[in-house]
């Protein structure tokens, strides 16, 4: 039964990959340097997990770790699939907030975790959206000079429009 809840996951990484990778090279050394963080982040992450979870209840200070490198695993393992670094670099802020809300959530609930966790989960919210409409309107340079024609024309259109008297 372990063989196979290991080996299920791996097979779907792979043909996840395969479909996303039509055309490119399949080695030993793709599939390692694509797969990195699926190979030792996540797992360690999820080790720590397992420790907290088999002491029930002690140790709750394990979850901290766990939470930053599951949430880092994860964000490193999108990053590698679809080549995004540029926009998945604010999960690192969220994978401690996730930490500190594991800590939250299953020890003492003390409130003023609340304050670095809001922080957090706010500044990843923020730059993420930035990042991710940089990355929007990068893509979308074939559109920019109508983009600019529409914004012109309407600037026109306020200075030379016709003022309503009300």
């Amino acid at each position: 039964m372990a063989k196979r809840a290991i080996f299920a996951p791996v097979l779907i990484l792979l043909g996840v990959y395969l479909i996303l990778n039509q055309g490119g090279s399949v080695g030993p050394g793709m599939i390692f340097a694509t797969f990195w963080p699926t190979l030792f982040i996540i797992p360690l992450g999820l080790f720590f997990h397992w420790l907290y979870f088999s002491m029930i209840g002690r140790g709750v200070g394990l979850l901290v770790p766990g939470g930053i490198l599951l949430t880092t695993g994860i964000v490193c393992q999108i990053a590698m699939l679809f080549d995004n670094w540029g926009t998945m670099w604010p999960g690192f802020i969220l994978a401690v907030a996730v930490g500190l809300f594991e800590l939250y959530w299953f020890g003492g609930r003390n409130k003023w975790l609340l304050i670095p966790i809001n922080i957090l989960t706010v500044l990843f919210l923020l730059f993420f959206a930035v990042m991710s409409i940089g990355s929007m309107l990068n893509s979308m340079s074939f559109f920019q000079p109508f983009v600019a024609i529409v914004l012109i024309m309407g600037g026109a259109w306020l200075i030379v429009g016709r003022k309503k008297h009300m």
